[in-house]
């Protein structure tokens, strides 16, 4: 990892949070950022880290973000940019921006983000480091004219789609931006035992939130693994463009992160939703 500003989104808890206590420890700049005002001001203290509160639920916060962090950074270098908010939402009510809560939170706002700080990151040759999931092999179907999974209605899959959507992105990010110095990688973290899916159901509520969940990683284990592919050298640690499960590239995966025609569909389509012009 090059010297610069570590961002880091999802960091009121669980995996962030984890990370952003390693990394800490190291002496790195951290910005975080979380949903929650007295959560994420609490890691911050612990960590000094500087923070920002945005819901991801809204693209105006996610604007009003990339603001306040273009400031705080005040032209520094950007090393790394961990895209790592999401979470599945039982409640399929869209969003006041007329998406999926699961879509926009997990892919729609983590991209518009990554796009606006988008001259800070190729100024410090930055890693996009997403957090992704095995749920992309296990739910995922990307629809590129259902992305709200209006047909299916299921927060499963959604939630899938989403996880899907972070490997797309990440191979465009790749195919746009290396040559400019640029990498991304996403990673499936493990299983986690936090507070994930509490407002889910079905398969995955069961599995984070019954007896099932004593068998779960702990979010300090996953967190270290976010440490890992923060710290690490691309090209050497990981490899661009590609989806790792835990520290080995994956293996087991969705057919459509090759597709690299759908990848660009999702990429125009996502813009049009964010409102990019492209």
């Amino acid at each position: 990892m090059t010297e610069g500003a570590v961002i880091i989104t999802g960091a009121s808890d669980g995996i962030g949070a984890a990370a952003a206590r390693g990394l800490a420890s190291k002496g790195r700049r951290l910005l975080l950022v979380g949903r929650s005002r007295d959560k994420i001001e609490a890691v911050g203290r612990a960590t000094g880290a500087q923070t920002f509160v945005a819901d991801f639920a809204e693209f105006a916060q996610v604007r009003r973000l990339a603001d306040e962090l273009t400031t705080a950074l005040d032209g520094a270098p950007v090393a790394v940019l961990a895209n790592n908010a999401g979470g599945i939402f039982a409640d399929m009510t869209p969003t006041v921006d007329g998406n999926n809560p699961t879509m926009q939170i997990g892919h729609f706002s983590p991209y518009l983000l990554t796009r606006l700080l988008m001259p800070q990151l190729l100024a410090g040759r930055a890693a996009v480091v997403n957090t992704s999931s095995i749920a992309h092999r296990l739910f995922g179907h990307l629809e590129i004219d259902d992305l709200d999974n209006r047909r299916s209605g299921r927060p499963d899959k959604a939630y899938g789609d989403a996880k899907l959507a972070n490997i797309l992105f990440t191979k465009s990010l790749h195919a746009k931006y290396a040559d400019q110095g640029l990498t991304s990688v996403a990673f499936h973290p493990g299983v986690v035992r936090s507070n994930f899916a509490a407002a889910g159901n079905g398969p995955m509520k069961l599995l984070y939130h019954s007896f099932l969940k004593r068998f779960l990683m702990s979010a300090r284990a996953s967190g270290e693994l976010l440490q890992w592919f923060i710290e690490g050298t691309p090209g050497q640690t990981w490899t661009s463009g590609d989806y790792w499960a835990k520290r080995h590239r994956g293996r087991w995966i969705n057919p459509q992160i090759n597709d690299a025609e759908l990848a660009e569909q999702l990429w125009q389509r996502s813009a049009e939703r964010v409102g990019l012009s492209d």
